[in-house]
């Protein structure tokens, strides 16, 4: 066991620590807790022991501190019997044991053994459970539509290059962490760690030490050297999500790594190499930002070695009645909910602006609150269920109901869209939004072509 001794009597400090050590445990012993607790999260040891009487800080606070921060350390407190009421409490706040002074080696080893069959047991449970959750969660682009497709043919020819740097390009909540999971599972590195960072969501400063590492001493609270994502993903994938946040400074660094392959932690300099594949996902327009000066030109061109663009759902409705029960079943799948005619026309005409994500959402907040089935579109958020305006040019509701008018609808922008573009259906997908190759499908269907 990885052992940390906290006690500040330095003749029973330096017994238990070799009487530990000599039953095969690797301890590290301090006298205070303030040293303890700065290198405890970089070594992370199995179990902390500590007094709870010590100078400045006392034992009550170095559990709390280590529960805050990480509560699979176990933590076992030892106090005189005149304190068992100090250790009560800090058992409740999240100890696992005490020991009253004096104490003989031998109860203590056995609780350690105690302690350290239960952990094992707790890793077995966890490797079990993420076993089960990687097969139950094996992961799938759903859909059928021709933007569906198109997107897989992507991913098909991205995977087949393992080194080839990746530019995903789509709104927020279409799918760009799911594409680069797939790429990777399908390429030549998926024997390798898929490591994400969200760039959005820290400061520069995070940025830098996620993404390079930094060595011991490199900034305050740098109490030891830490691995950086690109090291920690070396042989497989490193995701990049909103690489458009990193700022600028960083920027010329994340070049270097691109055309080098070499990385240097913060507050080291000796070079290091990786052999990392980078897929970075953005949903902005990195063209206009080049143009604006907020982000590289250079380190956008070597991002967009193969660009594939992600598409939102409105592009891909005919997939929106799959996803929508996919995730319902999700949820709650015994009985499994059925969907009413009048709610599939309801979830294929929204644009659903918040795409795949707000579709997650919605079927969740369906199965907490929803007892109906099949559901009905009362069942659906307002903005949702809302009536559409009436087609331009449409009195009164088709005979056919609302399927009818919708198609006539449609038909009728389609044909707006093309007499407007003199036939070019490039340039008639463009003004409607949509892949050319919907455009020809749905053309195809309505007999237009």
């Amino acid at each position: 066991m990885k052992i940390v001794l906290i006690e500040d009597e330095e003749i029973q400090r330096i017994s238990l620590e070799d009487d530990l050590a000599e039953r095969g445990h690797e301890i590290r012993a301090f006298a205070a807790a303030e040293p303890a607790l700065e290198m405890l999260f970089d070594w992370r040891p199995d179990l902390v022991l500590t007094d709870l009487r010590l100078p400045r800080m006392d034992g009550l606070e170095v559990v709390r501190r280590i529960r805050a921060r990480d509560a699979a350390i176990a933590v076992i407190v030892m106090t005189a019997f005149s304190s068992v009421e100090n250790a009560v409490a800090a058992m409740r706040l999240g100890a696992v044991d005490y020991l009253t002074k004096p104490f003989q080696l031998d109860e203590l080893c056995l609780r350690l053994e105690r302690i350290e069959r239960e952990q094992r047991i707790q890793d077995e449970n966890l490797t079990l459970r993420d076993q089960v959750a990687k097969k139950s969660r094996d992961p799938r682009l759903l859909g059928t539509s021709p933007a569906t497709e198109e997107l897989r043919k992507a991913i098909a020819v991205a995977a087949a290059e393992a080194s080839a740097t990746i530019l995903l390009v789509g709104e927020t909540g279409t799918g760009k962490d799911l594409a680069a999971e797939l790429i990777h599972r399908a390429s030549g590195r998926r024997r390798g760690p898929f490591i994400k960072l969200s760039c959005a969501m820290l400061s520069r400063e995070m940025i830098e030490s996620e993404l390079f590492g930094h060595e011991r001493g490199a900034f305050t609270g740098a109490g030891g050297r830490r691995l950086g994502r690109f090291e920690v993903a070396s042989g497989g994938t490193l995701y990049l999500d909103e690489v458009d946040d990193i700022p600028l400074p960083l920027q010329v660094k994340l070049l270097r790594v691109l055309e080098e392959r070499v990385i240097e932690r913060v507050g080291g300099s000796r070079p290091i190499e990786v052999d990392v594949r980078i897929i970075a996902a953005t949903k902005r327009n990195l063209r206009e930002l080049v143009a604006t000066g907020r982000f590289r030109e250079d380190l956008f061109y070597r991002l967009n070695v193969y660009p594939i663009e992600v598409p939102p759902l409105r592009a891909r409705r005919e997939d929106i009645p799959l996803l929508f029960q996919e995730f319902l079943n999700r949820f709650r799948s015994n009985p499994p909910f059925t969907l009413a005619p009048a709610t599939l026309d309801a979830i294929q005409c929204y644009d659903w602006p918040g795409n795949i994500r707000q579709v997650r959402n919605e079927a969740q907040r369906i199965s907490i609150g929803c007892h109906c089935n099949p559901l009905v579109p009362d069942c659906l958020a307002p903005e949702i269920r809302r009536r559409l305006p009436a087609p331009p040019g449409f009195g009164n509701t088709p005979a056919g109901g609302l399927k009818e008018a919708l198609a006539g609808f449609e038909i009728a922008l389609l044909r707006q869209a093309l007499e407007a573009c003199n036939g070019n259906r490039t340039e008639a997908a463009a003004r409607l939004n949509i892949p050319v190759t919907t455009l020809k499908s749905k053309l195809k269907r309505y007999g237009l072509e």
